[in-house]
C-alpha cells in the first residue's frame, strides 16, 4: 500500500472543521530563512501551525561533519509534533508554497517516526489553495497538546559509509533529485564543490509535477521511475539531493507510483563533500 497521499484544496476545505485535523505550514526559502515564519504570520490556511525547516525539521549543522540540513533529534521532533497537537491517529496535512519539497520533508520525517497513515500533502500547495479562492487567516490556532509516540526506522536511512561501500553494486539505483546543471557539475549555488556521487542518476524532483504545480498521475510517475530503475530492483533504490530535503519529494512520488518506501541518504551531497576522500563525478 502506498504511504503517499494527496488532498486537493477542495478536499482539505471540506475537512477544516474536523477537530482532530492538524495542518502544518512548511513554507521556507533557502535564500531567506525567515521567509516562512514571516509569511505564516501574514496569512495561512485556517488551523495551520508553522513548521520551520531549520528549527523544527532539521537538526543543528556541524561544520565539516554534517550536511546543510541534518535530521532532527527524533526525541525533539516527537516533542514538536506533540506541541502541534498531533496524536498517532491524527490526520495531518502538509503544505508549502513551492513545488512541495518542504512539505515532503515533513512527510518523510513522519514516516521515519512510524506515522504512515493519515498523512497528506496538499496537492499544488498554497498556490492551488489561493487559486481556488479558499480562505486564509492570520489567526493562530488554539494550543493543543498531542500524544504522538514514534521511533525512528533505521531501514529508511543510508549512512555515507554504507553508501560508499555499495557504489560498485550493479543493483543499486541512486537517484539525485537536483537539477541537471548541478548534477553535471556545471553550476553549484549552495555547496563548495559541484558534481554528483558516482553512479547516480539525475532525477530532478520538479519533474514529478505537471505544469500546474500538482503531482503527475500515478501511472506517469511509475513510468518515470521505471525508466530510471531499468532492470534494477526497486528495493535497492536510494534517494539523495543537496541536503536531504528535495530527495523526499522523489520518495513521496515513488510511493505515489506504488513503489516501496525507499531509504534516504539524509546527509546527501552537502555531507558527502565533508570527507575529501569520497569520490566525486561530473558530467552525465
Amino acid at each position: 500500500m502506498s504511504h503517499a497521499q494527496l488532498l486537493s484544496p477542495a478536499q482539505l476545505a471540506a475537512r477544516l472543521d474536523q477537530p482532530d485535523l492538524r495542518i502544518l505550514d512548511c513554507r521556507f526559502a533557502l535564500e531567506d530563512p525567515a521567509y516562512g515564519a514571516r509569511s505564516y504570520a501574514q496569512e495561512h490556511i485556517p488551523g495551520a501551525r508553522f513548521a520551520d525547516l531549520e528549527r523544527d525539521l532539521s537538526g543543528p549543522v556541524q561544520k565539516g561533519v554534517t550536511g546543510r540540513h541534518p535530521l532532527p533529534d527524533p526525541l525533539l521532533l516527537v516533542e514538536r509534533l506533540r506541541a502541534w497537537g498531533i496524536d498517532n491517529a491524527s490526520p495531518v496535512v502538509l503544505y508549502d508554497d513551492g513545488p512541495g519539497a518542504f512539505a515532503a520533508r515533513a512527510w518523510w520525517l513522519l514516516a521515519w517516526l512510524g506515522k504512515h497513515d493519515g498523512v497528506f500533502i496538499l496537492d499544488g500547495g498554497l498556490n492551488a489553495w489561493r487559486a481556488a479562492g479558499l480562505p486564509l487567516t492570520a489567526e493562530l490556532p488554539a494550543p493543543a497538546a498531542g500524544t504522538f509516540q514514534g521511533q525512528p526506522d533505521p531501514d529508511l536511512l543510508v549512512e555515507a559509509q554504507h553508501l560508499l561501500a555499495r557504489l560498485g553494486d550493479v543493483r543499486l539505483t541512486l537517484l539525485d533529485a537536483r537539477a541537471l546543471p548541478r548534477f553535471r557539475g556545471e553550476v553549484e549555488p549552495l555547496d563548495p564543490v559541484a558534481g554528483h556521487i558516482p553512479g547516480a542518476h539525475c532525477a530532478p524532483f520538479t519533474e514529478n509535477l505537471g505544469a500546474d504545480g500538482r503531482f503527475l498521475p500515478a501511472e506517469q510517475l511509475r513510468e518515470r521511475f521505471a525508466n530510471l530503475l531499468g532492470e534494477r530492483p526497486p528495493q535497492q533504490l536510494v534517494a539523495y539531493c543537496g541536503s536531504g530535503v528535495t530527495a523526499c519529494h522523489n520518495l513521496f512520488a515513488l510511493s505515489l507510483a506504488g513503489y516501496p518506501l525507499a531509504p534516504l541518504y539524509a546527509g546527501s551531497w552537502s555531507e558527502w563533500l565533508t570527507d575529501h576522500s569520497r569520490p566525486i563525478a561530473t558530467g552525465d
